[in-house]
């Protein structure tokens, strides 16, 4: 069984940075798209940042220019650099990873973004 396991959120004032990790293990096999989501309160959740097998990036719009997605295949991790943090970037962060058959998620790291 494979499972996600993230780290680095936490409270930061606005245009702050933070930096998320979220790595992958276990028996999770091979994965197709790995990235970022988040659910702000009494929000749905979004799409904040996704990397393919083959290194291509999708970004939302609101993240464009400000946060950065990397991945590191050998250590099956990928990071959120998260710059010039704003107040309505404050939600809780959910990694997910695609394979050809299970959609896996992270339990979520909360990111509060003070003014």
């Amino acid at each position: 069984q494979g499972q996600l396991v993230e780290s680095g959120g936490g409270l930061v004032q606005a245009g702050g940075s933070l930096r998320l990790s979220c790595a992958a293990s276990g028996s999770i096999g091979s994965i197709n798209v790995m990235g970022w989501y988040r659910q702000a309160p009494g929000r749905q959740r979004e799409l904040v940042a996704v990397i393919t097998r083959g290194s291509s990036t999708n970004y939302a719009d609101f993240v464009k220019g400000r946060f950065t997605l990397s991945r590191d295949s050998a250590k099956n991790t990928v990071y959120l650099q998260m710059n010039s943090l704003l107040l309505e970037d404050t939600a809780v962060y959910y990694c997910n990873a695609k394979t050809a058959y299970v959609d896996y998620w992270g339990k979520g790291t909360l990111v509060t973004v003070s003014a």
